[in-house]
């Protein structure tokens, strides 16, 4: 039988501003752990810490774009365009333009705060 999931569960973000993070499905909100499912809406001028995470993300832009640093550069992610971000890899997510950006992040496995790696402040 098919699982309804009536709502999602905010997430509290890391970052310079506050963000949205809606999970759908994910180790909170259902309790999954091979994968996660969020709605993300982030401000413009956002940046979050650099990251060298466990999961490989998808990462689908709906509105705005989305920044990628990674060791060697860096790609603008823009509304009709994704990115897939591979586990073990140096990253960091930012919104620099001024309408921020809403995206969807799909985690695999799901995220968790402890398999981020997040850069020390």
């Amino acid at each position: 039988m098919p699982q309804l999931i009536p709502t999602p569960t905010r997430i509290t973000p890391a970052g310079n501003k506050p963000k949205l993070i809606d999970e759908y499905v994910g180790r909170v909100n259902t309790g999954s752990t091979g994968i996660s499912i969020a709605h993300m809406r982030s401000p413009g001028g956002w940046v979050e810490p650099g990251q060298r995470p466990e999961f490989d993300e998808y990462t689908v832009v709906l509105r705005g774009a989305v920044q990628v640093d990674f060791e060697g550069g860096q790609l603008l992610v823009s509304a009709g365009q994704a990115i897939l971000t591979r586990a073990g890899e140096w990253i960091r997510y930012s919104t620099p333009g001024e309408e921020g950006a809403e995206y969807v992040a799909v985690c695999l496995p799901a995220f968790a705060p402890e398999t981020v790696h997040r850069d020390e402040p």
